[in-house]
């Protein structure tokens, strides 16, 4: 059975090729186009998926798109009329893109798959399985479980905004669902907008700020207060009721209505790029909490409604590591699997895997020796040493190219303990948000530089956001509050007690940015503010030079940790060709470059002759 799975149209775009229940390749369009969250049909995806699977669009037995338009074409129709004449701007600007476009998808889906090459559209079918579906199945199926709850939490898909499922062997039964305009995904997002961040890319920067806010604070709690007595109204089973009069997302232009949240806070929307002051961070803080409460009152209804021992998240929300870490410490469930590309760009595979369990009912078959059927998400496309070389010839860069990769792990380590970022592109790219090691920049855990270096100097990013540790497996429980695997960096747990630095007295009344530099941990390039740490365990199963060069690491420093963040600059995806990388670079300060055998010092190229800027080439995200 080969059936291919697609998502477009919001954002994220991507494309995801299995083939009897395999996962053989997946990938986002954002990584080809170098767009963001670029919402365009995935023609780059296809190909990529119809190359490495080794097939024509004839060859498949299914062509499954993310969810079910024409739904979705109801929910806005029916919240205008209800709200009517609230929104006739957007009305008037949603409503011509539909009718010239959307309404007539499976038309449309036509016309781009032809595009990449003709088929007999009467022998492969065309599949829509609903948005909330895909997600489930996007986290179910490829979980090591034959029996789990399901979890998903975003936005909007049609009219679910979350759902509680339970999957048993090849068959998903949603049994709850909580219905637009309330939505935990839409109330973090308002909060994301008005604390200045970018919805649908800056969810998790107001998770990275919530940390600065005053925990247990008489600020904080009177936040929490009002959010509940004017926002949202929490349920026992975790759904939850918005008042629409201070929200505008429904049909309007923007997230809240500005003048309401003003009064309500005491303080405007903040600005894009402005100075971050405690208000913001406390209330963030209180959000954070509110999300985090709502999603273990969620799981205690999904516990109650399945029984199951094992639970699976997807969506959005599900990429909210804090919340993640919580629901694991709160013991509500033995097992906890997160579909590592939880988004909408994970709705591809989720939509190929429901065909083939849900519509063409193939039998699941769980493999127990392994931790998921993920490939530890290395699921895109990989590149020779011949494209390397051929890269290096177009630049006349300078390298080093070694025969054994023992030897340049090594030496790599020793750059890493002596202060050097390293650009390290090995292998398949990694399907969703997190860089794991495939398309990854790395640093030294223990330097006190390297968060500022990384922040200021490589990433081109807001100095409060922190940077995410990489474990050796088996060596995760000597540093982290962590006792299981976390391959995908989607669980948030503290630093050891024993590895942590006592905060000073006067503490919280140190200005933001000086808590930052405040020397938390043996390890404070990977400490968070709050001790925390979003933690990668990297296994030689999945990623073999990835753990080798970590172990080299250890051997050398008796550290088995390494900083890890994605291979971009603020705004870029995160690089896919030898090529981006390179260029990244040298446009850059960082230190070397490592793409499979080839080591490129940055001291040792040619000047660099492009004139461009990266800042006008890339929208800040």
């Amino acid at each position: 059975m080969k059936i291919l799975g697609i998502s477009a149209f919001y954002h994220d775009s991507a494309a995801a090729y299995i083939e009897d229940g395999k996962i053989i390749a997946a990938a986002q369009e954002e990584r080809f186009t170098r767009k963001k969250h670029d919402p365009s049909f995935p023609s780059h995806a296809v190909k990529f998926c119809l190359e490495y699977g080794g097939v024509s669009l004839s060859d498949l037995d299914a062509i499954v798109f993310y969810d079910k338009p024409l739904l979705k074409l109801e929910r806005l129709l029916e919240t205008y009329y209800a709200f009517s004449p609230k929104g006739l701007r957007s009305f008037l600007m949603a409503i011509p893109v539909w009718l010239k476009e959307k309404m007539f998808l499976k038309r449309m889906l036509y016309q781009e798959l032809f595009a990449i090459e003709t088929f007999d559209k009467k022998k492969v079918k065309l599949l829509f399985p609903e948005h909330h579906l895909s997600h489930a199945a996007s986290a179910f199926y490829p979980s090591p479980f034959e029996d789990a709850a399901i979890l998903t939490l975003d936005g909007v898909g049609e009219w679910a905004t979350a759902s509680i499922g339970h999957g048993k062997g090849n068959s998903i039964k949603i049994l709850k669902e909580l219905q637009f305009p309330h939505s935990l995904g839409l109330l973090y997002s308002a909060f994301t907008y008005f604390l200045g961040f970018k919805v649908n890319s800056g969810e998790y920067k107001l998770m990275g700020l919530a940390p600065y806010g005053r925990h247990g604070s008489v600020e904080v709690e009177q936040y929490k207060k009002l959010i509940k007595e004017h926002l949202v109204d929490i349920k026992p089973d975790g759904s939850i009721w918005l008042d629409q009069k201070y929200f505008n997302y429904a049909t309007g232009l923007r997230m809240v209505h500005d003048d309401a949240w003003h009064t309500l806070f005491g303080f405007p929307v903040r600005e894009s790029e402005a100075l971050l002051e405690q208000c913001h961070c406390d209330l963030g803080l209180a959000i954070q909490e509110i999300t985090e409460e709502i999603v273990l009152l969620m799981a205690h209804e999904a516990k109650k409604l399945t029984g199951s021992k094992n639970v699976v998240l997807a969506g959005g929300v599900a990429l909210n590591c804090v919340a993640n870490g919580k629901l694991q410490e709160a013991g509500i469930f033995e097992n906890v699997f997160i579909q590592p590309a939880a988004g909408d760009a994970g709705g591809a595979l989720g939509a190929a895997l429901a065909a083939n369990y849900i519509y063409f009912e193939q039998e699941r078959v769980v493999d127990a020796s392994q931790m998921d059927a993920m490939s530890g998400s290395y699921l895109g496309p990989e590149f020779s040493d011949l494209a390397t070389e051929l890269m290096a010839k177009k630049y006349k860069a300078v390298y080093q190219s070694f025969d054994q990769f023992p030897t340049l792990s090594k030496q790599v380590a020793q750059l890493i303990s002596e202060g050097n970022v390293i650009g390290w592109f090995q292998g398949r790219m990694e399907f969703g948000p997190r860089a794991l090691g495939g398309r990854s920049i790395l640093g030294d855990p223990r330097n006190p530089e390297m968060q500022k270096k990384l922040n200021l100097k490589i990433k081109y990013r807001e100095g409060f956001r922190p940077f995410a540790p990489s474990v050796l497996a088996e060596d995760v429980a000597e540093y982290f509050e962590c006792q299981t695997p976390s391959p995908y960096m989607l669980l948030v747990h503290g630093v050891l007690p024993k590895r942590r630095n006592p905060l000073p007295e006067n503490y919280e009344q140190i200005p933001m940015m000086d808590k930052l530099y405040f020397l938390r941990s043996d390890l404070p390039s990977i400490t968070h503010i709050d001790y925390s740490a979003r933690i990668q365990t990297v296994h030689a199963e999945t990623n073999p030079r990835y753990h080798q060069l970590i172990s080299d690491f250890k051997s050398l420093t008796g550290v088995g940790v390494v900083v890890n963040t994605s291979f971009n600059v603020r705004g870029e995806p995160i690089v896919h060709t030898p090529e981006d990388a390179y260029r990244c670079l040298m446009r850059t300060e960082m230190d070397y470059l490592v793409v499979g055998n080839f080591l490129f010092s940055k001291a040792d190229q040619p000047a660099w002759k492009e004139t461009d800027d990266w800042r006008n080439e890339f929208v800040l995200d």
